[in-house]
Protein backbone atom coordinates (compact mmCIF):
# COMPACT_ATOMS: atom_id res chain seq x y z
CA UNK A 1 0.00 0.00 0.00
CA UNK A 2 1.33 3.42 -0.91
CA UNK A 3 0.84 6.67 0.97
CA UNK A 4 -1.97 7.76 -1.34
CA UNK A 5 -3.97 4.63 -0.55
CA UNK A 6 -3.56 5.24 3.19
CA UNK A 7 -4.70 8.85 2.99
CA UNK A 8 -7.81 9.60 5.05
CA UNK A 9 -10.18 12.39 4.16
CA UNK A 10 -11.69 13.97 7.27
CA UNK A 11 -14.53 16.50 7.19
CA UNK A 12 -13.64 20.12 7.83
CA UNK A 13 -15.30 22.34 10.38
CA UNK A 14 -16.98 25.25 8.63
CA UNK A 15 -15.90 28.85 9.18
CA UNK A 16 -19.51 29.64 10.07
CA UNK A 17 -19.22 27.34 13.08
CA UNK A 18 -16.11 29.14 14.28
CA UNK A 19 -17.80 32.53 13.87
CA UNK A 20 -20.84 31.34 15.82
CA UNK A 21 -18.65 29.99 18.63
CA UNK A 22 -16.79 33.30 18.93
CA UNK A 23 -20.09 35.20 18.90
CA UNK A 24 -21.70 32.87 21.44
CA UNK A 25 -19.18 33.53 24.23
CA UNK A 26 -19.83 37.29 24.66
CA UNK A 27 -23.56 36.81 24.00
CA UNK A 28 -23.77 34.29 26.86
CA UNK A 29 -21.99 36.76 29.14
CA UNK A 30 -24.46 39.49 28.16
CA UNK A 31 -27.39 37.14 28.76
CA UNK A 32 -26.12 36.34 32.26
CA UNK A 33 -25.75 40.04 32.98
CA UNK A 34 -29.28 40.75 31.80
CA UNK A 35 -30.73 37.91 33.88
CA UNK A 36 -28.90 38.47 37.17
CA UNK A 37 -28.16 42.21 37.13
CA UNK A 38 -30.25 44.23 34.66
CA UNK A 39 -33.69 42.60 34.80
CA UNK A 40 -35.80 43.52 37.84
CA UNK A 41 -36.52 41.11 40.67
CA UNK A 42 -40.07 39.75 40.58
CA UNK A 43 -42.03 41.04 43.59
CA UNK A 44 -43.79 37.81 44.59
CA UNK A 45 -41.18 35.08 43.99
CA UNK A 46 -38.02 37.13 44.38
CA UNK A 47 -34.65 36.09 42.97
CA UNK A 48 -35.73 32.48 42.33
CA UNK A 49 -37.92 33.77 39.49
CA UNK A 50 -34.77 34.34 37.43
CA UNK A 51 -34.70 30.58 36.79
CA UNK A 52 -37.65 31.39 34.51
CA UNK A 53 -35.34 32.69 31.76
CA UNK A 54 -33.29 29.48 31.58
CA UNK A 55 -36.32 27.26 32.15
CA UNK A 56 -38.31 28.74 29.27
CA UNK A 57 -35.25 28.99 27.04
CA UNK A 58 -34.41 25.33 27.61
CA UNK A 59 -38.01 24.26 26.97
CA UNK A 60 -38.13 26.22 23.70
CA UNK A 61 -34.81 24.75 22.56
CA UNK A 62 -35.92 21.22 23.42
CA UNK A 63 -39.06 21.74 21.30
CA UNK A 64 -36.90 23.09 18.47
CA UNK A 65 -34.52 20.12 18.71
CA UNK A 66 -37.36 17.61 18.58
CA UNK A 67 -38.89 19.54 15.69
CA UNK A 68 -35.63 19.09 13.79
CA UNK A 69 -35.77 15.36 14.61
CA UNK A 70 -39.31 15.26 13.20
CA UNK A 71 -38.40 17.03 9.94
CA UNK A 72 -35.13 15.16 9.37
CA UNK A 73 -36.83 11.82 10.09
CA UNK A 74 -39.38 12.52 7.38
CA UNK A 75 -36.64 13.60 4.97
CA UNK A 76 -34.62 10.46 5.70
CA UNK A 77 -37.58 8.17 5.01
CA UNK A 78 -38.18 9.98 1.71
CA UNK A 79 -34.62 10.48 0.44
CA UNK A 80 -32.64 7.85 2.39
CA UNK A 81 -29.68 10.24 2.82
CA UNK A 82 -27.56 9.51 5.89
CA UNK A 83 -27.00 13.18 6.70
CA UNK A 84 -30.67 13.50 7.70
CA UNK A 85 -30.30 10.54 10.06
CA UNK A 86 -27.15 12.06 11.55
CA UNK A 87 -28.77 15.46 12.16
CA UNK A 88 -31.86 13.81 13.67
CA UNK A 89 -29.77 11.73 16.06
CA UNK A 90 -27.61 14.62 17.26
CA UNK A 91 -30.61 16.92 17.61
CA UNK A 92 -32.43 14.33 19.72
CA UNK A 93 -29.47 14.05 22.10
CA UNK A 94 -29.33 17.83 22.51
CA UNK A 95 -33.08 17.96 23.01
CA UNK A 96 -32.88 15.36 25.78
CA UNK A 97 -30.22 17.43 27.56
CA UNK A 98 -32.36 20.58 27.42
CA UNK A 99 -35.43 18.63 28.55
CA UNK A 100 -33.41 17.39 31.53
CA UNK A 101 -32.59 21.02 32.33
CA UNK A 102 -36.32 21.84 32.17
CA UNK A 103 -37.15 18.94 34.50
CA UNK A 104 -34.49 19.99 37.04
CA UNK A 105 -34.95 23.76 36.92
CA UNK A 106 -38.73 23.45 37.10
CA UNK A 107 -38.86 21.79 40.53
CA UNK A 108 -36.40 24.36 41.92
CA UNK A 109 -38.71 27.10 40.73
CA UNK A 110 -41.80 25.12 41.79
CA UNK A 111 -40.50 24.64 45.32
CA UNK A 112 -40.67 28.38 45.84
CA UNK A 113 -43.91 28.94 43.91
CA UNK A 114 -45.94 25.85 44.91
CA UNK A 115 -44.13 24.74 48.08
CA UNK A 116 -43.46 21.33 46.55
CA UNK A 117 -40.69 19.85 44.44
CA UNK A 118 -42.97 17.87 42.15
CA UNK A 119 -46.64 17.46 41.39
CA UNK A 120 -48.29 15.34 38.73
CA UNK A 121 -49.92 18.25 36.96
CA UNK A 122 -50.43 18.07 33.16
CA UNK A 123 -47.40 19.99 31.89
CA UNK A 124 -44.90 18.34 34.23
CA UNK A 125 -46.28 14.89 33.47
CA UNK A 126 -46.31 15.33 29.68
CA UNK A 127 -42.80 16.82 29.79
CA UNK A 128 -41.53 13.79 31.70
CA UNK A 129 -43.18 11.54 29.11
CA UNK A 130 -41.48 13.56 26.35
CA UNK A 131 -38.12 13.02 28.05
CA UNK A 132 -38.59 9.24 28.18
CA UNK A 133 -39.83 9.12 24.56
CA UNK A 134 -36.57 10.56 23.26
CA UNK A 135 -34.47 8.52 25.67
CA UNK A 136 -36.12 5.50 23.98
CA UNK A 137 -35.38 7.08 20.59
CA UNK A 138 -31.67 7.30 21.45
CA UNK A 139 -31.66 3.70 22.72
CA UNK A 140 -33.15 2.55 19.41
CA UNK A 141 -30.31 4.29 17.57
CA UNK A 142 -27.74 2.42 19.67
CA UNK A 143 -29.17 -1.05 19.16
CA UNK A 144 -27.14 -3.73 17.43
CA UNK A 145 -27.74 -4.16 13.74
CA UNK A 146 -27.32 -2.43 10.40
CA UNK A 147 -27.52 1.35 10.58
CA UNK A 148 -30.13 1.52 7.79
CA UNK A 149 -32.57 -0.63 9.74
CA UNK A 150 -31.98 1.30 12.96
CA UNK A 151 -32.31 4.62 11.13
CA UNK A 152 -35.66 3.66 9.60
CA UNK A 153 -37.03 2.47 12.94
CA UNK A 154 -35.71 5.54 14.74
CA UNK A 155 -37.17 7.84 12.08
CA UNK A 156 -40.64 6.36 12.50
CA UNK A 157 -40.31 6.62 16.29
CA UNK A 158 -39.06 10.22 16.02
CA UNK A 159 -42.06 11.20 13.91
CA UNK A 160 -44.58 9.58 16.24
CA UNK A 161 -42.82 10.86 19.38
CA UNK A 162 -43.10 14.46 18.22
CA UNK A 163 -46.86 14.28 18.82
CA UNK A 164 -46.15 14.88 22.51
CA UNK A 165 -44.50 18.27 21.84
CA UNK A 166 -47.73 20.19 21.07
CA UNK A 167 -49.41 18.26 23.90
CA UNK A 168 -46.79 19.59 26.35
CA UNK A 169 -47.24 23.12 25.03
CA UNK A 170 -51.05 23.04 25.17
CA UNK A 171 -51.34 21.06 28.42
CA UNK A 172 -52.03 24.05 30.68
CA UNK A 173 -54.70 25.30 28.27
CA UNK A 174 -56.43 21.99 27.63
CA UNK A 175 -56.48 20.86 31.26
CA UNK A 176 -56.75 24.31 32.89
CA UNK A 177 -53.72 23.83 35.11
CA UNK A 178 -53.47 26.54 37.75
CA UNK A 179 -49.86 25.87 38.68
CA UNK A 180 -48.18 26.91 35.42
CA UNK A 181 -49.07 30.52 34.61
CA UNK A 182 -49.94 31.43 31.02
CA UNK A 183 -47.66 34.37 30.28
CA UNK A 184 -48.64 34.67 26.61
CA UNK A 185 -51.72 33.61 24.67
CA UNK A 186 -54.42 33.45 27.36
CA UNK A 187 -57.94 34.60 26.65
CA UNK A 188 -59.49 36.34 23.63
CA UNK A 189 -56.68 38.89 23.39
CA UNK A 190 -54.00 36.16 23.59
CA UNK A 191 -51.96 38.38 25.91
CA UNK A 192 -51.66 36.06 28.89
CA UNK A 193 -50.64 37.31 32.30
CA UNK A 194 -48.16 39.74 30.83
CA UNK A 195 -44.53 40.49 31.59
CA UNK A 196 -42.62 43.68 32.29
CA UNK A 197 -40.71 45.10 29.25
CA UNK A 198 -37.23 44.59 30.80
CA UNK A 199 -38.13 41.00 31.66
CA UNK A 200 -39.52 40.45 28.16
CA UNK A 201 -36.35 41.79 26.55
CA UNK A 202 -34.21 39.60 28.79
CA UNK A 203 -36.35 36.57 27.98
CA UNK A 204 -36.19 37.13 24.21
CA UNK A 205 -32.43 37.75 24.32
CA UNK A 206 -31.85 34.63 26.42
CA UNK A 207 -34.02 32.58 24.07
CA UNK A 208 -31.89 33.75 21.16
CA UNK A 209 -28.63 32.91 22.92
CA UNK A 210 -29.78 29.43 23.96
CA UNK A 211 -31.03 28.81 20.42
CA UNK A 212 -27.60 29.82 19.10
CA UNK A 213 -26.05 27.41 21.60
CA UNK A 214 -28.24 24.66 20.15
CA UNK A 215 -27.06 25.48 16.61
CA UNK A 216 -23.40 25.39 17.69
CA UNK A 217 -23.85 22.07 19.51
CA UNK A 218 -25.70 20.61 16.51
CA UNK A 219 -22.93 21.67 14.12
CA UNK A 220 -20.25 20.22 16.39
CA UNK A 221 -22.18 16.99 16.89
CA UNK A 222 -22.68 16.49 13.15
CA UNK A 223 -18.98 17.21 12.54
CA UNK A 224 -17.94 14.62 15.14
CA UNK A 225 -20.33 12.03 13.70
CA UNK A 226 -19.03 12.63 10.17
CA UNK A 227 -15.47 12.26 11.45
CA UNK A 228 -16.34 8.95 13.11
CA UNK A 229 -17.86 7.67 9.86
CA UNK A 230 -14.79 8.76 7.90
CA UNK A 231 -12.49 6.94 10.34
CA UNK A 232 -14.64 3.79 10.20
CA UNK A 233 -14.57 3.91 6.40
CA UNK A 234 -10.79 4.32 6.47
CA UNK A 235 -10.34 1.38 8.86
CA UNK A 236 -12.49 -0.79 6.63
CA UNK A 237 -10.48 0.26 3.59
CA UNK A 238 -7.17 -0.56 5.32
CA UNK A 239 -8.47 -3.94 6.47
CA UNK A 240 -9.55 -4.80 2.93
CA UNK A 241 -6.15 -3.81 1.55
CA UNK A 242 -4.37 -5.93 4.16
CA UNK A 243 -6.58 -8.91 3.40
CA UNK A 244 -5.87 -8.55 -0.32
CA UNK A 245 -2.15 -8.35 0.39
CA UNK A 246 -2.21 -11.46 2.60
CA UNK A 247 -4.25 -13.46 0.11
Amino acid sequence: MNAQELKIELPKQSKLHQILVYALIPLMAIALYLVFVWSPVEKTMGVVQKIFYFHVGSAWTAFLAFGVVFVCSILFLIKRKRIYDIVAGISAEIGVVFTAIVLTSGPIWGRSAWNTWWTWEPRLTTTLILFFIYIAYILIRHMDGAWEKKARLASVFGIIGFIDVPIVFMAIRWWNSKLHPIVFGDGPTQQGGGIEPPMLFTLVFTLGVITLLYVVLLQKGVYIEKTKLAVEKYKKHVQEKLMDKVS
